[in-house]
């Protein structure tokens, strides 16, 4: 994106905290993980670094469910259409499964799931291994909530619309009824990944 798009304008907002305002609505605690924890400090959030410095997003799930209590719902900072119902019935869906993955357009999707402390070591040791961001579920019980599921709470699937790019950014503005005011030119990027 040439820049950090967890601050990318979004409305009167920024992406970032359209995401936690969502989250909010759906869970209890907000824990934000990042690799720049100066960047974040105004959300007033409590934040933590990565607890392995791997630098990848399973490093970052590694390290929200290392700090959470009990079942964690672990997202991405860039998906601005999350739907508070449907991340309720995925955390109810844990008390059978150390992950919750719902599956979309024939992929996992790891950055919107629910993660028990029981998958800490099985990540781990996917981790130390240097597999994927799905590698370690073989050894942990996972429930795949497949697209028919989801759409009784979700149905059109907007909650996986992340933005990653300049494009999907302006087609995200756009499906929310925003202006592209500020969209990201190429340059250096600032302040890292969180999640």
């Amino acid at each position: 994106m040439g820049r950090n798009k967890a601050f990318l304008p979004f409305g009167d907002t920024t992406l970032i905290e359209t995401v936690i305002a969502r989250l909010r609505e759906a869970c209890g605690d907000l824990l934000l993980v990042t690799t720049a924890p100066d960047a974040y400090r105004h959300l007033g959030l409590p934040m933590v670094s990565d607890a392995l410095p791997h630098g990848r997003s399973l490093a970052g799930i590694y390290t929200g469910v290392l700090h959470a209590r009990g079942p964690a719902f672990i997202c991405g900072c860039d998906m601005p259409f999350l739907n508070p119902a449907l991340i309720r019935y995925l955390g109810g869906l844990s008390a059978d499964a150390d992950v919750v993955i719902p599956t979309h357009g024939g992929l996992l999707e790891p950055l919107h799931a629910v993660y028990t402390p029981a998958c800490r070591e099985a990540i781990l040791r996917c981790l130390e291994r240097g597999g994927s961001n799905v590698g370690f579920l073989p050894d942990v019980r996972v429930r795949v909530v497949e697209e028919d599921e989801l759409r009784r709470y979700d149905p059109a699937l907007r909650s996986f619309v992340n933005v990653n790019t300049p494009s999907e950014y302006e087609a995200a503005l756009a499906e929310a009824g925003h202006r592209a005011q500020d969209a990201p030119r190429a340059g250096p990027a600032g302040g890292g990944r969180s999640s």
